[in-house]
């Protein structure tokens, strides 16, 4: 989604103080700094385009009010000047339900003018880039090995494509998730605040503990520091900091693809499908909330599928002479009277 432009800190003026109240109460509930971020940000946003429209108590924010929005937000632009996806959309509007919802619970608003608002409907895309097997291995290829910086790229790159671990879980991971015993990963407080365990693989396992003894003790600069994975200033990393430097990864092993970091979760979960794995399997390693979404990837395995029937099936060469085919047919449908004996 592109993002929207920044809007100053609001004052206390107008809806301001009943969303910051709102975001306070989210805070407490539990809501991940991911989504709590997320949330402002739309909030912000809502909060500017009243205040232009001298919108200023919730009473004032009826049904036609907020389809005004809706129309509004079909209608902006992005810096490079595309319209909001659909998605983008979604994202910016969905805060607002909750937002009301919590308004009638607080007892500022008799009835909620959001309650059967129709949202877009976020795209259920297929990954547009699939990395392939021998792809994955050049990208491991790339980082210098004999380097404190390469065996630390190198072992985050495992760790990607052996657990389809999104960048901010990789992000947030400690020197604690790692199970040497069982060789598994926990997955602490992952998308919709649940935690997992994940297989690593003994490739992965031992990447981790070639980077733990040769690289992460010259990175650490804090002995205080729990990430497993540290920054060359020792820090923990964050998400912009992964992607940038597996995309200049990618594009060291000739692979110029939109995407970085979800390339690897991508490639994980429909090669797993290609090898057999099935598709409730793949939903427990990403994480997925619903079995919908994991089943995305079924129509990209299938797709291969689809090639290598094409390329491999002993009808092949039939099907590519569609006259001999129809022939074939129709003496079927029509065979040849026998002879009386």
């Amino acid at each position: 989604m592109g993002r929207p432009r920044r809007h100053a800190a609001p004052a206390e003026t107008g809806l301001w103080p009943l969303v910051r109240a709102y975001l306070d109460w989210t805070r407490v509930a539990g809501c991940s700094k991911d989504t709590c971020r997320r949330r402002d940000a739309a909030l912000r946003r809502f909060h500017a385009w009243c205040l232009e429209r001298d919108l200023l108590h919730p009473a004032e924010l009826t049904r036609p009010i907020l389809e005004r929005y809706q129309r509004h937000l079909q209608d902006a632009r992005k810096t490079d000047g595309r319209p909001l996806s659909a998605g983008s959309q979604h994202v910016l509007l969905a805060p607002l339900k909750g937002f009301f919802q919590w308004l009638v619970r607080e007892r500022r608003l008799l009835h909620n003018p959001a309650a059967d608002w129709v949202l877009p409907k976020r795209p259920k895309q297929l990954p547009h880039t699939l990395l392939a097997v021998e792809d994955i291995e050049a990208v491991f290829a790339q980082p210098d090995t004999q380097t404190v910086e390469g065996i630390r790229d190198r072992a985050i790159l495992e760790v990607f494509y052996a657990t389809g671990i999104r960048r901010l879980e990789l992000a947030h991971l400690d020197l604690s998730d790692v199970d040497h015993r069982h060789q598994t990963l926990l997955i602490r407080a992952g998308k919709g605040q649940q935690d997992r365990f994940v297989p690593l693989g003994q490739r992965a396992l031992q990447w981790i503990e070639r980077y733990r003894q040769q690289s992460r003790p010259a990175l650490q600069h804090d002995p205080q520091e729990l990430a497993l994975f540290l920054t060359d200033q020792g820090k923990r990393f964050r998400r912009s900091a992964l992607s940038a430097r597996v995309k200049r990864l990618l594009e060291k092993a000739n692979l110029r693809r939109p995407g970085s970091c979800h390339l690897f979760r991508h490639a994980c979960a429909t090669h797993m499908l290609q090898g057999g794995a099935d598709v409730r399997v793949i939903q427990a390693l990403l994480g997925h909330q619903s079995l919908e979404t994991t089943q995305l990837y079924t129509h990209v395995a299938l797709d291969h599928l689809t090639k290598i029937h094409a390329a491999t099936h002993p009808l092949v060469a039939l099907e590519a002479d569609p006259s001999e085919v129809a022939s074939e047919i129709a003496d079927a449908d029509h065979p040849a009277p026998q002879n009386p004996s």
